[in-house]
C-alpha cells in the first residue's frame, strides 16, 4: 500500500477533510462531548487505513499489565455477525467475536476480552458486569471521539508514515495529520532492526512537528512456526537456511499488509507461492481448494502451508480439510520488539499511568 495515484480522487479528499475537520472541531470545542471514565483506558490506534500492527502491540500491553492489574481488552470485533456487547471466550467463534478478539482470548484466557462497536457502551458494560476491572486496553478507536481514553498510543507504519500520506480516498489517512496532537505517544511500527540513528532522528523530528509527543520505534519479530492442526502433525518443523533448497511454501494471508511476512519467509524457502486475500477474509471451501492446488503445484520435496496467526483463527474452524493437507498447515505468531533498548522506558510510562489512575489504591508502585 502507498499513496494512491488516481489524481481524480484528490478533490474528494478535500471534501473528506472538510467533513472530518468539522467533526473534530466540534469535539475539540465541546459542542460534541466525549465520555470519560475513572478507570485507566489505553487506546492503541491509528489514523490510517490498513495494518499498522495494532493487535501485536495490544498483546504487548496485555503481557505488560496482566501480572499487576486485572485487565480487559475491548475491540470492535470487525466483521462479526453478532451485535452489541459480547464477552469473548476461548470457545467463542469467529462469527460471534471477530478474528482478532478471539485470537487474543485464546492466547490470554486469564483476562477479559469483549467486543462492542459502541466503545462507550462497551466500557459501561465492562464496569457493570466486571467491576473489579482495573484497566482497559482498547484495540483501535483513535477516531472514536465519543470516548476519551486516558492514554492514546498512535501507531504509524515505518514504510508508509502518516506524515507522508494523503487523506482518503486519494491516500489512506482517516483524518488530518494535525490530529496527531491528540496522542500521548507515537509508535513507528515495522521498523527495520538495523535502522540508523540518523533515520530515527529525522522521523522523530518530522512527527514532533504535529505535537511534542514521545516517539518510539518497534519492529516485528516472527516466532517459530506452530502446527495449525496440532493433533494431526506427526513431527517438528523449524526454519533454517540449510534446508532452504529443499523446501517450498504456500503463504496464505488475509491481512492488510503481507509484504513483511512474505519477505521473511523468502529467506527460508527456495519456492514461495503467495495467495493473498483481503484483510479479515472469511475463508470458504473454494479457498481451501485453491490452497490445495497451490500446494500440489510446488515442485520442492518438502511442502508447507504457512499463514498468519489471525488467519489461523478462521481456517481452524474448517473441519473437513483433508488430513494430508492438515499436516502441512502452520501459522507464525508475531511479537513486538522495541528498538534502541527503549522497551523499559515505554513500559514504565504505561505502568505508571495505570497505577496513578487506578481506583484501587492498594495497587503497589512499580
Amino acid at each position: 500500500m502507498g499513496k494512491r495515484k488516481y489524481l481524480f480522487l484528490y478533490p474528494f479528499s478535500l471534501l473528506y477533510r472538510l467533513v472530518t475537520d468539522i467533526r473534530n472541531f466540534l469535539y475539540d470545542k465541546g459542542f460534541l462531548t466525549s465520555a470519560e471514565f475513572s478507570i485507566p483506558i489505553i487506546c492503541a490506534g491509528n489514523i490510517t487505513v490498513g495494518g499498522t500492527g495494532k493487535t501485536p502491540h495490544t498483546e504487548y500491553l496485555v503481557r505488560l499489565l496482566r501480572e499487576k492489574f486485572r485487565v480487559a481488552v475491548l475491540s470492535r470485533g470487525y466483521r462479526r455477525k453478532s451485535t452489541g456487547f459480547r464477552v469473548v471466550t476461548p470457545s467463542s467463534t469467529v462469527i460471534e467475536s471477530g478474528d482478532e478478539p478471539l485470537m487474543i482470548a485464546r492466547k490470554f484466557s486469564d483476562i477479559l476480552v469483549a467486543v462492542d462497536r459502541d466503545r462507550v457502551n462497551g466500557i459501561k458494560a465492562i464496569l457493570k458486569e466486571f467491576p473489579l476491572t482495573e484497566a482497559v486496553i482498547m484495540d483501535d478507536g483513535f477516531q472514536h471521539r465519543s470516548l476519551k481514553p486516558g492514554f492514546s498510543i498512535l501507531l504509524t507504519d515505518f514504510n508508509r508514515l502518516m506524515t507522508r500520506d494523503q487523506l482518503m480516498p486519494y491516500g489512506y489517512l482517516r483524518e488530518s495529520n494535525k490530529n496527531i496532537k491528540r496522542a500521548d505517544m507515537i509508535l513507528v511500527t515495522k521498523s527495520p532492526e538495523d535502522i540508523s540513528a540518523g533515520t530515527i532522528d529525522e522521523i522523530t523530528r518530522e512527527l514532533k512537528i504535529y505535537g511534542g509527543k514521545e516517539v518510539f520505534f518497534t519492529s516485528l519479530k516472527y516466532d517459530a512456526p506452530i502446527p495449525l492442526f496440532k493433533d494431526n502433525f506427526p513431527g517438528q518443523f523449524s526454519l533454517s537456511h540449510e534446508d532452504r533448497g529443499n523446501r517450498g511454501v504456500v503463504l496464505v494471508t488475509g491481512i492488510a499488509s503481507s509484504g513483511p511476512i512474505k519477505k521473511y519467509l523468502g529467506k527460508y524457502f527456495s519456492e514461495l507461492l503467495h495467495i493473498d486475500f483481503p484483510d479479515h477474509h472469511c475463508y470458504t471451501g473454494p479457498d481451501i481448494e485453491k490452497i490445495t492446488r497451490a500446494v500440489n503445484h510446488l515442485k520442492s520435496s518438502e511442502k508447507y502451508i504457512v499463514t498468519t496467526e489471525k488467519d489461523a483463527v478462521r481456517i481452524r474452524e474448517f473441519t473437513n480439510i483433508a488430513l494430508p493437507l492438515k499436516t502441512t498447515f502452520f501459522y507464525i505468531p508475531i511479537s513486538v520488539k522495541f528498538l534502541n533498548n527503549a522497551g523499559p522506558r515505554f513500559e514504565n510510562l504505561i505502568i505508571e499511568y495505570v497505577r496513578k489512575n487506578n481506583r484501587n489504591s492498594g495497587v503497589p508502585q512499580n
